[in-house]
């Protein structure tokens, strides 16, 4: 049973890291990209998040932060048929974004 319970943490472990994330598309134009984090922050996402001072605010970029709301808007609404598109302004992505104190969570 030990050693059942080690490999499932395991394979959890390694899938967790290869999840979709949701993140700003960096090809994308500013003007595009701020009016879909508007829209998040306006729709349900706290975007405190993203403010001076708080967790992930650093690095103080547009597409960082975009990429910390559109991930959190998708991983809470997507069983509610939220997609990650953001008229285009988002990508998918296989790499957790993560950083220092910025967690990009992954709801099953």
């Amino acid at each position: 049973m030990k050693t059942f319970l080690i490999s499932a943490t395991i394979a959890l472990l390694f899938i967790s890291s290869t999840l979709p994330q949701n993140s700003a598309d960096r090809q994308f134009p500013d003007d595009v990209v701020q009016a879909a984090l508007d829209w998040a922050c306006q729709n349900g996402v706290d975007c405190g998040r993203i403010q001076l001072g708080q967790n992930c605010y650093s690095p103080d970029t547009l597409m960082d932060h975009a990429s910390v709301i559109f991930n959190d808007y998708f991983q809470r609404n997507k069983h509610s048929g939220a997609t990650c598109d953001f008229h285009s302004a988002a990508v998918f992505s296989e790499t957790d974004p993560s950083h220092d104190s910025c967690s990009f969570p992954y709801i099953p």
